[in-house]
């Protein structure tokens, strides 16, 4: 039976903006079927403060090829030819000619192409990849997009930390975007060479099957799970699909980053609190104008038209003596 999985990967602004990827299952609760090295979470999602919508496209394959390296076949679905094609077509003459594009230069992004082009060659069962089109209503699509975007936005906000492939780190620093990426202190040990990359890995099914049983908390009985939290799903599939899109992330596709030398040589902030979970009114009200950023109209798919939104805010700060309290750059929490 083949097994389906959808892949995206998103920049806020790309290039260089808070960068997202994410893979999800399109079969539910297949963990621990064979050829699913994951947990019954379905899908995974990671990010970092900054860098480009190309290098998230490639983590997200990367680690949807990683959480399921069984001899059944699998079928990758991304919205990024850029992705596609240095995992199938590209790869083949990079690797000819030492990774060097036409220009005899090094071709970018290469710890993670090399790392892919791996993962292929050892799985037992055949990989293939199918081109869908972004923003089409693809069900498996939106999913991917929304995680990987919600990621994004979580590491620019600080309420996450970067989550991905150690290749990853390494395609993202070794970039032209690596300045002032936020990099975790468990990630740093691993690129000066003081502990090993498997250490920042989840625990696969298999490893976790064997754990001993932990007592089931309140929340975890309500329905959020550790895997919930270790891989930042806050909420659950259904609740990520009917979110609603507020202001649209500004992901002008691959051209953003596009490495021309790649077309040349294809064959021809301080962490969010928690709001109050019961909160009781004050008594204040609160009147002005806000501003979000990014702007609807910045994005390509702005249509024109004021987009409702719903959704809070965390402040934290000193109200001046005629009630003023200025706030930059506030996360903005939808609902």
């Amino acid at each position: 039976m083949t097994i389906t999985v959808s892949t995206d990967g998103s920049a806020l602004g790309n290039p260089n903006g808070p960068m997202g990827w994410a893979w999800a299952d399109h079969e539910k609760n297949a963990g621990g079927k064979p050829g699913h090295d994951h947990d019954d979470h379905g899908y995974d999602a990671g990010g970092a403060t900054n860098g480009t919508n190309q290098i998230g496209e490639l983590c997200a394959v990367l680690e949807a090829l990683r959480a399921h390296p069984g001899s059944e076949p699998l079928l990758i679905e991304s919205d990024s030819q850029y992705a596609i094609n240095c995992s199938t077509t590209w790869v083949k003459g990079w690797k000819r000619n030492g990774w060097k594009n036409s220009q005899k230069k090094p071709v970018k992004n290469v710890e993670l192409i090399k790392a892919i082009d791996a993962e292929i060659s050892r799985r037992p069962g055949p990989v293939k990849f199918k081109w869908v089109k972004g923003h089409a209503g693809n069900a498996g699509n939106e999913l991917v997009d929304e995680l990987a975007r919600t990621y994004a936005g979580d590491c620019r906000s600080g309420a996450r930390d970067g989550y991905l492939p150690i290749e990853g780190w390494q395609s993202l620093l070794h970039s032209e975007y690596a300045r002032g990426t936020d990099v975790p202190p468990d990630v740093q040990l691993v690129l000066d060479g003081n502990a090993d990359a498997d250490s920042l890995r989840k625990p696969t099914f298999e490893q976790k099957s064997a754990q001993k049983p932990v007592q089931q908390s309140a929340h975890d009985a309500a329905g959020q799970s550790p895997a919930d939290t270790a891989s930042g799903g806050k909420q659950s599939l259904a609740e990520l699909l009917a979110e609603p899109e507020g202001v649209p992330d500004l992901d002008f596709g691959d051209t953003g980053n596009a490495d021309s030398s790649a077309v040349a040589d294809s064959p021809h902030p301080s962490p969010v609190p928690s709001p109050n979970p019961n909160p009781s009114p004050s008594g204040l009200t609160v009147s002005g104008t806000l501003t979000f950023s990014p702007a609807p109209k910045t994005s390509p798919y702005f249509n024109g038209q004021p987009m409702p939104i719903s959704g809070t805010i965390t402040i934290t700060g000193y109200v001046d003596g005629d009630g003023n309290l200025t706030i930059t750059g506030v996360p903005f929490i939808r609902r």
